[in-house]
């Protein structure tokens, strides 16, 4: 079970469902899948908040890709899944995050 002291952050999305990251996973993240990612947890718990732009995985309707632009031609990209709630709300999680030059393909459900 996962206690408040395991929690590295959890917010709210444009979307109305809530991502939460571990400190575990995000440990797994930065050291196994994108180490460049590493101290960048502020740059993507902003991705998911304040995006500018979400897309919804062609492969899967309940993965969202939120993007952020990073610095000129690099997005941050921040891939999260909705799962739903027992009491009507959702919850959801952070699968990966990574930095990348282009927004990929897929349905466009949201935009600054």
């Amino acid at each position: 079970m996962i206690t408040k002291d395991d929690i590295l952050f959890e917010v709210e999305t444009p979307l109305g469902f809530k991502v939460r990251v571990t400190k575990d996973y995000w440990h797994l993240i930065t050291t196994q899948k994108h180490p460049v990612m590493a101290g960048n947890e502020d740059l993507v718990r902003t991705t998911i908040e304040d995006p500018d732009e979400i897309r919804r995985s062609k492969s899967d309707p309940s993965v969202y890709l939120f993007y952020r632009n990073a610095r000129s031609k690099r997005w941050v990209c921040a891939v999260t899944k909705e799962m739903a709630g027992n009491v009507g709300a959702s919850q959801g999680f952070l699968i990966t995050a990574y930095i990348t030059e282009a927004i990929k393909e897929g349905e466009r459900i949201w935009t600054r």
